[in-house]
Protein backbone atom coordinates (compact mmCIF):
# COMPACT_ATOMS: atom_id res chain seq x y z
CA UNK A 1 0.00 0.00 0.00
CA UNK A 2 1.59 3.27 -1.10
CA UNK A 3 2.00 6.15 1.34
CA UNK A 4 -0.18 9.19 0.86
CA UNK A 5 1.36 12.38 -0.54
CA UNK A 6 1.91 15.14 2.06
CA UNK A 7 -0.87 17.66 2.24
CA UNK A 8 0.05 21.00 0.67
CA UNK A 9 0.92 23.78 3.12
CA UNK A 10 -1.88 26.23 3.76
CA UNK A 11 -1.17 29.81 2.71
CA UNK A 12 -2.22 31.13 6.12
CA UNK A 13 -0.12 28.62 8.05
CA UNK A 14 3.27 29.91 9.32
CA UNK A 15 6.41 28.07 8.23
CA UNK A 16 7.92 25.49 10.53
CA UNK A 17 10.46 26.80 13.00
CA UNK A 18 13.21 24.66 11.48
CA UNK A 19 12.45 25.74 7.92
CA UNK A 20 12.47 29.42 8.88
CA UNK A 21 15.69 28.96 10.88
CA UNK A 22 17.41 27.43 7.85
CA UNK A 23 16.64 30.54 5.79
CA UNK A 24 18.81 32.47 8.28
CA UNK A 25 21.94 30.38 7.65
CA UNK A 26 23.51 33.20 5.64
CA UNK A 27 23.69 35.40 8.74
CA UNK A 28 26.58 33.30 10.05
CA UNK A 29 24.79 32.73 13.37
CA UNK A 30 24.76 29.23 14.91
CA UNK A 31 21.72 27.18 13.94
CA UNK A 32 20.55 26.99 17.56
CA UNK A 33 20.42 30.79 17.71
CA UNK A 34 18.59 30.93 14.39
CA UNK A 35 16.01 28.50 15.78
CA UNK A 36 15.41 30.78 18.77
CA UNK A 37 15.04 33.80 16.48
CA UNK A 38 12.66 31.93 14.15
CA UNK A 39 10.55 30.82 17.12
CA UNK A 40 10.33 34.42 18.38
CA UNK A 41 9.30 35.71 14.94
CA UNK A 42 6.60 33.04 14.57
CA UNK A 43 5.31 33.64 18.10
CA UNK A 44 5.03 37.35 17.28
CA UNK A 45 2.94 36.48 14.25
CA UNK A 46 5.53 37.99 11.93
CA UNK A 47 7.74 35.32 10.33
CA UNK A 48 8.96 37.87 7.78
CA UNK A 49 10.72 39.74 10.61
CA UNK A 50 13.15 36.86 11.20
CA UNK A 51 16.00 38.28 9.04
CA UNK A 52 15.76 41.67 10.78
CA UNK A 53 15.70 39.97 14.17
CA UNK A 54 18.77 37.93 13.22
CA UNK A 55 20.64 41.06 12.17
CA UNK A 56 19.63 42.81 15.39
CA UNK A 57 20.99 39.84 17.37
CA UNK A 58 24.22 39.77 15.37
CA UNK A 59 24.79 43.42 16.21
CA UNK A 60 24.67 42.63 19.95
CA UNK A 61 27.88 40.59 19.55
CA UNK A 62 31.36 42.03 19.94
CA UNK A 63 32.81 43.33 16.69
CA UNK A 64 35.67 45.63 15.61
CA UNK A 65 34.55 49.24 15.14
CA UNK A 66 36.13 52.42 13.80
CA UNK A 67 36.48 54.92 16.62
CA UNK A 68 36.02 58.38 15.10
CA UNK A 69 34.98 60.07 18.36
CA UNK A 70 38.32 61.68 19.12
CA UNK A 71 38.39 59.95 22.52
CA UNK A 72 41.59 57.92 22.39
CA UNK A 73 40.78 55.72 25.39
CA UNK A 74 37.05 55.22 24.98
CA UNK A 75 35.76 53.00 27.80
CA UNK A 76 32.74 51.90 25.75
CA UNK A 77 35.10 50.70 23.02
CA UNK A 78 37.59 48.82 25.18
CA UNK A 79 39.90 51.75 26.06
CA UNK A 80 43.35 51.24 24.53
CA UNK A 81 43.22 49.41 21.20
CA UNK A 82 45.61 46.45 21.12
CA UNK A 83 46.68 43.97 18.48
CA UNK A 84 46.44 40.36 19.65
CA UNK A 85 48.62 37.70 18.03
CA UNK A 86 48.55 34.38 19.83
CA UNK A 87 49.48 31.03 18.29
CA UNK A 88 47.26 28.07 19.15
CA UNK A 89 49.94 26.60 21.38
CA UNK A 90 50.42 26.10 25.07
CA UNK A 91 52.22 28.89 26.95
CA UNK A 92 54.63 28.47 29.86
CA UNK A 93 52.38 30.52 32.16
CA UNK A 94 53.38 28.59 35.28
CA UNK A 95 56.18 26.41 33.94
CA UNK A 96 59.81 27.16 34.77
CA UNK A 97 61.68 26.26 31.57
CA UNK A 98 65.01 26.06 33.40
CA UNK A 99 63.91 23.46 35.95
CA UNK A 100 60.88 21.91 34.29
CA UNK A 101 59.01 22.47 37.56
CA UNK A 102 55.96 24.59 38.29
CA UNK A 103 56.85 28.26 38.29
CA UNK A 104 55.26 31.60 39.12
CA UNK A 105 52.49 33.05 36.95
CA UNK A 106 53.73 36.50 37.92
CA UNK A 107 57.43 36.18 37.22
CA UNK A 108 57.69 36.73 33.46
CA UNK A 109 55.63 39.90 33.12
CA UNK A 110 56.14 41.07 36.69
CA UNK A 111 59.92 41.35 36.28
CA UNK A 112 59.44 43.49 33.15
CA UNK A 113 57.15 45.97 34.88
CA UNK A 114 59.40 46.12 37.92
CA UNK A 115 62.26 47.09 35.61
CA UNK A 116 60.11 49.47 33.60
CA UNK A 117 58.76 51.34 36.63
CA UNK A 118 61.84 51.22 38.86
CA UNK A 119 60.34 48.95 41.53
CA UNK A 120 61.69 45.86 43.28
CA UNK A 121 58.84 43.60 42.17
CA UNK A 122 55.51 43.66 40.37
CA UNK A 123 52.42 41.52 39.86
CA UNK A 124 49.45 41.56 37.51
CA UNK A 125 45.72 41.26 38.28
CA UNK A 126 42.50 41.70 36.28
CA UNK A 127 42.18 45.49 36.48
CA UNK A 128 43.15 48.42 38.68
CA UNK A 129 40.07 48.09 40.90
CA UNK A 130 41.25 44.55 41.63
CA UNK A 131 44.76 45.84 42.31
CA UNK A 132 43.54 48.36 44.90
CA UNK A 133 41.25 45.80 46.52
CA UNK A 134 44.04 43.21 46.76
CA UNK A 135 46.59 45.66 48.16
CA UNK A 136 44.25 46.94 50.86
CA UNK A 137 43.07 43.44 51.78
CA UNK A 138 46.62 42.03 51.94
CA UNK A 139 48.20 44.92 53.83
CA UNK A 140 45.42 46.40 55.96
CA UNK A 141 42.69 43.88 56.76
CA UNK A 142 41.39 44.68 60.25
CA UNK A 143 43.49 47.85 60.40
CA UNK A 144 43.14 51.47 59.32
CA UNK A 145 43.84 53.10 55.94
CA UNK A 146 44.17 56.89 55.84
CA UNK A 147 42.76 58.65 52.74
CA UNK A 148 42.27 62.33 51.97
CA UNK A 149 38.59 63.30 51.81
CA UNK A 150 39.30 64.83 48.41
CA UNK A 151 40.44 61.40 47.17
CA UNK A 152 37.65 59.27 48.67
CA UNK A 153 36.02 59.20 45.26
CA UNK A 154 33.70 57.20 43.05
CA UNK A 155 34.92 56.53 39.53
CA UNK A 156 33.48 54.53 36.61
CA UNK A 157 31.37 51.47 37.29
CA UNK A 158 30.45 52.60 40.85
CA UNK A 159 33.98 51.89 42.09
CA UNK A 160 33.91 53.73 45.42
CA UNK A 161 36.91 53.99 47.72
CA UNK A 162 34.81 53.60 50.92
CA UNK A 163 33.18 50.43 49.58
CA UNK A 164 36.53 48.98 48.55
CA UNK A 165 37.69 49.48 52.13
CA UNK A 166 34.60 47.75 53.44
CA UNK A 167 35.05 44.76 51.12
CA UNK A 168 38.73 44.46 52.00
CA UNK A 169 38.06 44.41 55.73
CA UNK A 170 40.02 47.61 56.39
CA UNK A 171 38.77 50.71 58.19
CA UNK A 172 38.72 53.95 56.21
CA UNK A 173 40.02 57.04 58.02
CA UNK A 174 39.16 60.25 56.16
CA UNK A 175 41.46 63.23 56.72
CA UNK A 176 41.47 66.84 55.58
CA UNK A 177 38.66 68.36 53.53
CA UNK A 178 37.33 67.90 50.02
CA UNK A 179 39.54 70.64 48.61
CA UNK A 180 42.49 70.89 51.00
CA UNK A 181 44.43 68.15 52.78
CA UNK A 182 47.78 68.90 54.36
CA UNK A 183 50.57 66.75 55.78
CA UNK A 184 49.46 67.81 59.26
CA UNK A 185 46.10 66.12 58.68
CA UNK A 186 47.85 62.79 58.12
CA UNK A 187 50.07 63.32 61.15
CA UNK A 188 47.00 63.96 63.28
CA UNK A 189 45.42 60.69 62.14
CA UNK A 190 48.60 58.78 63.00
CA UNK A 191 48.79 60.38 66.45
CA UNK A 192 45.21 59.71 67.50
CA UNK A 193 44.64 57.51 70.50
CA UNK A 194 44.08 53.92 69.41
CA UNK A 195 45.32 54.55 65.86
CA UNK A 196 46.35 51.39 64.05
CA UNK A 197 47.26 52.70 60.61
CA UNK A 198 48.47 50.09 58.11
CA UNK A 199 48.96 52.45 55.16
CA UNK A 200 48.42 55.88 53.68
CA UNK A 201 46.49 55.59 50.41
CA UNK A 202 46.77 58.29 47.75
CA UNK A 203 44.11 57.94 45.03
CA UNK A 204 44.12 59.30 41.49
CA UNK A 205 40.77 61.15 41.13
CA UNK A 206 40.39 59.85 37.54
CA UNK A 207 37.54 61.68 35.81
CA UNK A 208 37.02 64.09 38.71
CA UNK A 209 38.96 67.26 39.45
CA UNK A 210 38.72 70.07 42.01
CA UNK A 211 40.08 73.46 40.98
CA UNK A 212 40.59 76.78 42.71
CA UNK A 213 41.29 76.90 46.45
CA UNK A 214 42.91 73.46 46.66
CA UNK A 215 45.86 71.77 48.30
CA UNK A 216 47.00 68.16 48.37
CA UNK A 217 49.82 66.26 50.01
CA UNK A 218 52.39 64.74 47.67
CA UNK A 219 53.74 61.21 47.76
CA UNK A 220 57.15 62.60 48.73
CA UNK A 221 55.63 64.32 51.77
CA UNK A 222 53.64 61.25 52.80
CA UNK A 223 56.80 59.14 52.57
CA UNK A 224 58.27 61.10 55.50
CA UNK A 225 55.68 59.78 57.98
CA UNK A 226 57.11 56.27 58.46
CA UNK A 227 53.97 54.42 57.31
CA UNK A 228 53.71 52.49 54.02
CA UNK A 229 52.46 54.74 51.22
CA UNK A 230 50.35 53.22 48.46
CA UNK A 231 49.68 55.43 45.44
CA UNK A 232 46.85 54.49 43.12
CA UNK A 233 48.08 56.44 40.08
CA UNK A 234 45.19 55.04 38.06
CA UNK A 235 45.88 56.06 34.48
CA UNK A 236 49.13 54.16 34.08
CA UNK A 237 51.58 56.75 32.81
CA UNK A 238 54.90 54.92 33.05
CA UNK A 239 57.31 57.87 33.08
CA UNK A 240 56.46 61.59 33.16
CA UNK A 241 59.40 62.31 30.82
CA UNK A 242 57.92 60.01 28.10
CA UNK A 243 61.35 58.84 26.87
CA UNK A 244 59.68 56.79 24.11
CA UNK A 245 58.48 59.99 22.38
CA UNK A 246 60.54 62.47 20.39
CA UNK A 247 60.81 65.84 22.07
CA UNK A 248 59.10 67.03 25.25
CA UNK A 249 56.16 65.20 26.82
CA UNK A 250 52.74 66.36 25.57
CA UNK A 251 51.47 69.44 27.43
CA UNK A 252 48.20 67.70 28.33
CA UNK A 253 50.12 65.24 30.53
CA UNK A 254 51.25 68.00 32.91
CA UNK A 255 50.45 66.99 36.48
CA UNK A 256 49.53 63.39 35.60
CA UNK A 257 51.09 61.04 38.21
CA UNK A 258 53.58 58.58 36.75
CA UNK A 259 54.93 55.23 37.92
CA UNK A 260 58.67 55.97 37.82
CA UNK A 261 58.34 59.31 39.62
CA UNK A 262 55.86 58.02 42.25
CA UNK A 263 58.20 55.21 43.27
CA UNK A 264 61.20 57.53 43.21
CA UNK A 265 59.30 59.92 45.50
CA UNK A 266 58.93 57.19 48.09
CA UNK A 267 55.72 55.28 47.36
CA UNK A 268 56.05 51.76 48.73
CA UNK A 269 53.53 50.41 46.23
CA UNK A 270 51.75 51.84 43.23
CA UNK A 271 48.77 50.50 41.33
CA UNK A 272 47.55 51.45 37.87
CA UNK A 273 45.48 50.36 34.87
CA UNK A 274 47.18 48.70 31.91
CA UNK A 275 44.53 49.72 29.36
CA UNK A 276 44.80 53.49 29.78
CA UNK A 277 47.96 55.54 29.23
CA UNK A 278 50.07 52.38 29.19
CA UNK A 279 48.19 51.36 26.05
CA UNK A 280 47.90 47.65 26.86
CA UNK A 281 45.10 45.14 27.53
CA UNK A 282 42.77 45.38 30.50
CA UNK A 283 44.79 44.53 33.61
CA UNK A 284 45.90 46.03 36.90
CA UNK A 285 49.58 46.44 37.78
CA UNK A 286 51.01 46.43 41.32
CA UNK A 287 54.64 47.59 41.59
CA UNK A 288 56.93 48.43 44.48
CA UNK A 289 58.60 46.84 47.49
CA UNK A 290 59.24 43.14 47.04
CA UNK A 291 57.99 42.20 50.53
CA UNK A 292 54.67 44.01 50.01
CA UNK A 293 54.17 42.53 46.54
CA UNK A 294 54.83 39.11 48.06
CA UNK A 295 52.13 39.70 50.67
CA UNK A 296 49.71 40.53 47.88
CA UNK A 297 50.65 37.46 45.84
CA UNK A 298 50.11 35.17 48.87
CA UNK A 299 46.66 36.57 49.71
CA UNK A 300 43.71 34.25 48.86
CA UNK A 301 42.20 36.93 46.62
CA UNK A 302 45.25 36.82 44.34
CA UNK A 303 44.10 33.60 42.69
CA UNK A 304 40.60 34.96 42.06
CA UNK A 305 42.01 38.13 40.50
CA UNK A 306 44.80 36.67 38.38
CA UNK A 307 44.79 37.15 34.57
CA UNK A 308 45.09 34.43 31.94
CA UNK A 309 47.81 33.68 29.43
CA UNK A 310 46.32 35.82 26.64
CA UNK A 311 46.33 38.98 28.79
CA UNK A 312 49.81 38.22 30.12
CA UNK A 313 51.19 37.63 26.62
CA UNK A 314 49.82 40.92 25.26
CA UNK A 315 50.98 42.76 28.37
CA UNK A 316 54.47 41.28 27.96
CA UNK A 317 54.59 42.56 24.38
CA UNK A 318 53.52 46.01 25.62
CA UNK A 319 56.21 46.11 28.31
CA UNK A 320 58.89 45.01 25.83
CA UNK A 321 57.87 47.81 23.45
CA UNK A 322 58.55 50.32 26.21
CA UNK A 323 61.82 48.74 27.26
CA UNK A 324 62.97 48.74 23.62
CA UNK A 325 61.85 52.42 23.46
CA UNK A 326 59.54 51.57 20.55
CA UNK A 327 56.24 52.41 22.24
CA UNK A 328 55.67 55.47 20.03
CA UNK A 329 55.37 53.24 16.98
CA UNK A 330 54.35 49.86 18.41
CA UNK A 331 51.72 50.85 21.00
CA UNK A 332 48.61 52.05 19.12
CA UNK A 333 47.65 54.58 21.80
CA UNK A 334 50.99 56.39 21.63
CA UNK A 335 50.96 56.14 17.85
CA UNK A 336 47.70 58.10 17.90
CA UNK A 337 49.17 60.62 20.35
CA UNK A 338 52.33 61.12 18.27
CA UNK A 339 50.56 61.72 14.95
CA UNK A 340 51.26 65.35 13.88
CA UNK A 341 48.24 67.59 13.36
CA UNK A 342 49.53 68.39 9.86
CA UNK A 343 49.26 64.73 8.94
CA UNK A 344 45.70 64.54 10.31
CA UNK A 345 44.77 67.66 8.36
CA UNK A 346 46.15 66.22 5.10
CA UNK A 347 44.12 63.04 5.61
CA UNK A 348 40.96 65.00 6.40
CA UNK A 349 41.34 67.22 3.34
CA UNK A 350 41.90 64.18 1.10
CA UNK A 351 38.70 62.55 2.37
CA UNK A 352 36.74 65.82 2.08
CA UNK A 353 37.89 66.20 -1.51
CA UNK A 354 36.30 62.84 -2.35
CA UNK A 355 33.18 63.51 -0.26
CA UNK A 356 31.88 66.94 -1.35
CA UNK A 357 29.34 67.25 1.51
CA UNK A 358 32.14 66.84 4.04
CA UNK A 359 34.36 69.60 5.46
CA UNK A 360 37.83 69.21 7.00
CA UNK A 361 38.04 71.16 10.28
CA UNK A 362 40.28 71.51 13.35
CA UNK A 363 39.13 69.60 16.43
CA UNK A 364 40.16 68.79 19.99
CA UNK A 365 40.72 65.13 20.90
CA UNK A 366 40.56 63.76 24.45
CA UNK A 367 42.75 61.20 26.24
CA UNK A 368 39.63 59.58 27.75
CA UNK A 369 38.99 56.88 30.38
CA UNK A 370 39.56 59.33 33.22
CA UNK A 371 43.15 59.99 32.15
CA UNK A 372 44.30 63.62 32.44
CA UNK A 373 40.75 64.86 33.21
CA UNK A 374 39.90 68.09 31.41
CA UNK A 375 42.89 67.85 29.06
CA UNK A 376 42.61 68.03 25.28
CA UNK A 377 45.00 67.67 22.36
CA UNK A 378 44.79 69.40 18.96
CA UNK A 379 43.40 67.26 16.17
CA UNK A 380 41.75 67.39 12.77
CA UNK A 381 38.73 65.68 11.33
CA UNK A 382 35.55 65.89 9.30
CA UNK A 383 32.15 67.51 9.75
CA UNK A 384 28.94 66.60 7.92
CA UNK A 385 25.66 68.48 8.29
CA UNK A 386 22.95 66.44 10.01
CA UNK A 387 22.99 63.57 12.49
CA UNK A 388 24.37 60.48 10.73
CA UNK A 389 25.30 58.47 13.84
CA UNK A 390 22.74 55.70 13.36
CA UNK A 391 23.59 55.24 9.68
CA UNK A 392 27.33 55.09 10.42
CA UNK A 393 26.81 52.57 13.23
CA UNK A 394 24.87 50.33 10.83
CA UNK A 395 27.86 49.94 8.51
CA UNK A 396 30.28 47.02 8.51
CA UNK A 397 32.51 47.77 10.27
CA UNK A 398 30.48 50.24 12.33
CA UNK A 399 31.81 53.80 12.45
CA UNK A 400 31.34 55.53 15.80
CA UNK A 401 31.27 59.33 15.60
CA UNK A 402 29.85 62.27 17.59
CA UNK A 403 26.91 64.60 16.85
CA UNK A 404 26.85 68.19 18.05
CA UNK A 405 24.92 71.29 17.00
CA UNK A 406 23.15 69.42 14.22
CA UNK A 407 26.36 68.13 12.67
CA UNK A 408 28.26 64.84 12.68
CA UNK A 409 31.93 65.05 13.72
CA UNK A 410 34.56 62.42 12.87
CA UNK A 411 37.94 62.96 14.51
CA UNK A 412 40.83 61.34 12.63
CA UNK A 413 43.23 61.17 15.57
CA UNK A 414 41.44 58.03 16.72
CA UNK A 415 41.08 56.53 13.23
CA UNK A 416 43.79 54.27 11.83
CA UNK A 417 44.97 55.62 8.44
CA UNK A 418 44.20 52.21 6.96
CA UNK A 419 40.51 52.95 7.59
CA UNK A 420 40.43 56.25 5.72
CA UNK A 421 39.11 54.49 2.61
CA UNK A 422 36.19 53.11 4.63
CA UNK A 423 35.40 56.59 5.95
CA UNK A 424 35.55 58.00 2.44
CA UNK A 425 33.17 55.34 1.17
CA UNK A 426 30.78 55.91 4.08
CA UNK A 427 30.72 59.67 3.54
CA UNK A 428 30.21 59.52 -0.24
CA UNK A 429 27.28 57.05 -0.18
Amino acid sequence: MSSAAPAPARADRPPSTDALARTLAGTGLPHAICVDIAREAIAAGDPASAPARAEAFRRTLLTPVINATGVLLHTNMGRAPVAVHHDARAVNVELDLATGERGSRQRAVGQLFARLCGGEAAMIVNNNAAAVLLVVAALAQGRQVVVSRGESVEIGGSFRVPEVMEQSGAELVDVGTTNRTRLADYRKALARKGADVAMLLKVHPSNYRVEGFVEETSVAELATLGVPVVADIGSGLVDASCPWLKGAPPAWLAGEPAAVQSLADGADLITFSADKLLGGPQAGIIVGRADLVALCSRHPLARALRPGSLTLTVLQDTALSYLHKRAATEVPFWRMVATPVAELRARAEAIAESAPATRAVAMDALPGAGSAPGATMPSYGLVVDGDHLERLRALDPPIIARARDGRTHLDLRTVDPADDALLTQALTN
